[in-house]
């Protein structure tokens, strides 16, 4: 059985939130879990958002025995959520589970450049409250006749496919990252690690000082996770 030390009970308690809202989506999922040095990354996909949710948890010392130990495991994020222990600020890690397809599908460690043209936080949350309100006037405007899940599923994908100013992030990804509570205001944008826009690859991720979103490009534009395995 492997427990893990984390750094201290506000670490424990930022897991745990995050975990409760992965399950607030999705009641059977599971998070892939990934140590480097002293951090833990927990990855997650929220349902219908498309995108991978990363939290990076402070551990209170490196995991294994020497260099080059590390712990890489996809397990139940029920599992876990009940395994944490904020009082101790440690949590068990229960058995690995067979991970769903996307948890092969992670983005790179490093190579992370800045991509500009990203708006402030409160122009971000401006805009997804602005996305919401115009899904709701659209869906409600339907007749009966119209109301199908699959009208549905359209107005939604074309209002979440557009992409936030002149970048390539799509307005979903935003979505999340206030939804999993990343994107919290006020916020000071010019500190470091702060709010910021970044690229490797096929794949952009918006960092945020509680946690990142990552999404895969395909082709010319961003789209679902694609099948390559690391």
């Amino acid at each position: 059985m492997t427990v893990l030390g984390l750094a201290d009970g506000a670490e424990a308690a930022d897991l745990a939130a995050f975990l409760s809202r992965l399950l607030h989506y999705d009641r059977a999922a599971a998070v892939r879990l990934q140590t480097v040095g002293t951090a833990l990354a927990v990855f997650g996909r929220p349902p219908s958002f498309e995108v991978l949710a990363v939290r990076a948890v402070r551990l209170a010392e490196p995991y294994g025995e020497g260099p080059g130990v590390t712990l890489d495991a996809t397990v139940s994020a029920g599992e876990l959520l009940e395994s944490l222990d904020e009082s101790a600020a440690s949590v068990r890690v229960p058995a690995a589970v067979t991970g769903p397809p996307w948890a092969g599908v992670l983005p790179p460690r490093g190579g992370w450049r800045p991509e500009p043209g990203l708006p402030p936080a409160r122009e971000l949350g401006a805009m997804v409250a602005a996305a919401v309100a115009e899904f709701r006037s659209r869906t409600q405007e339907l007749t009966q006749e119209r109301r199908t899940r699959a009208e549905l599923d359209r107005i939604g994908r074309e209002i979440w496919s557009r992409m936030v100013g002149r970048t390539q992030l799509p307005v979903r990804a935003v979505h999340a990252a206030q939804s999993l509570r990343f994107l919290r205001p006020p916020q000071d944008d010019s500190a470091p690690g702060g709010l910021a826009l970044l690229s490797s690859g096929a794949w952009l991720r918006l960092r945020t000082p509680y946690g990142s979103i990552a999404v895969r490009r395909t082709g010319d534009r961003l789209g679902a996770l694609g099948v390559s395995v690391r």
